[in-house]
């Protein structure tokens, strides 16, 4: 996003490209149990130099990274790598989720945590927020949202924000045609992003399903990988596509991210 304005980048305006399970490179063992759940190859700062702004973490009681039964690196890895890219560029806002994984227990203390770790970088709960540019909300980076299992929720107006600022219609399903149409249905059911008070996200995934002989990640998602550029294009010739804002994927790459980009220039310059 380095070469957009910041001055005139509103953030209800950006179309977020995201990644799904963002910090599942290294989970599990490596050719053994890492190809049942790795959704991304890339390390979390190599993804957010490609152009990730959205990362979706899961994390169980220690404070590891986990998918399911499967664990990875401490979330510190997953904070220094943010914090390293910060570090390194000057007006990019990114979308953190972290969220206890289901099954498991929220870590202790986690809040607390995350708001030490990230302190400066963390735009505080604002709703005003979604109609404020970029540079409106500099030096703060990080929109952190937090989503416990059973620990209390972020306040209002606190450093960390709650669950229901960041949504999504999940589909459990390993065929493309079905969770293609099942994101455009539910993405119609959204307010435009211009009325909308919250961040609503698409995912242009499938998943492995039991009954099926192919259990591993990407051969499956990759069914459906390809069609990024036909969502979107689907979504503006089908009418939705001022309600299009967070758009995730597994192994994100290049082509991905500039789709993202286009739509968020085209709305800048008021051909979107």
């Amino acid at each position: 996003m380095a070469g957009l304005d910041p001055g005139k980048l509103i953030v209800y305006k950006i179309v977020w490209p995201g990644t799904h399970d963002s910090a599942t490179n290294k989970i599990g063992i490596r050719f053994i149990s890492r190809p049942f759940a790795q959704c991304q190859s890339l390390s979390v700062y190599s993804q957010l130099l490609l152009g990730t702004r959205v990362l979706d973490i899961r994390v169980q009681e220690d404070r590891r990274v986990c998918h399911g039964i499967l664990k990875s690196y401490g979330i510190d890895v997953v904070l220094r790598d943010v914090k390293n890219f910060l570090s390194e560029t000057k007006s990019e806002i990114i979308i953190l989720e972290i969220r206890t994984e289901f099954g498991h227990q929220d870590p202790p203390d986690f809040d607390k945590y995350l708001e030490d770790e990230l302190g400066d970088y963390l735009i505080r709960h604002d709703e005003h927020v979604f109609g404020k540019t970029v540079s409106e909300l500099l030096p703060k980076r990080v929109i952190c949202v937090w989503k416990p299992r059973n620990s209390p929720q972020p306040k209002a107006g606190g450093a960390l924000w709650s669950a229901g600022y960041l949504k999504d219609n999940w589909i459990d399903t390993d065929l493309p045609s079905t969770k293609f149409e099942s994101n455009i249905h539910h993405l119609s059911e959204q307010p435009p992003v211009s009325s909308r008070k919250f961040f609503y996200r698409v995912e242009n995934t499938v998943t492995p399903q039991a009954d099926n002989p192919v259990l591993c990640v990407w051969p499956v998602t990759n069914r459906i990988h390809g069609y990024a550029h036909l969502f979107i294009t689907q979504c503006f010739s089908r009418g939705y596509g001022d309600r299009l804002q967070v758009f995730s994927t597994d192994f994100i790459d290049e082509e991905f991210v500039d789709a993202c980009i286009g739509v968020t220039h085209a709305r800048i310059e008021g051909q979107a």
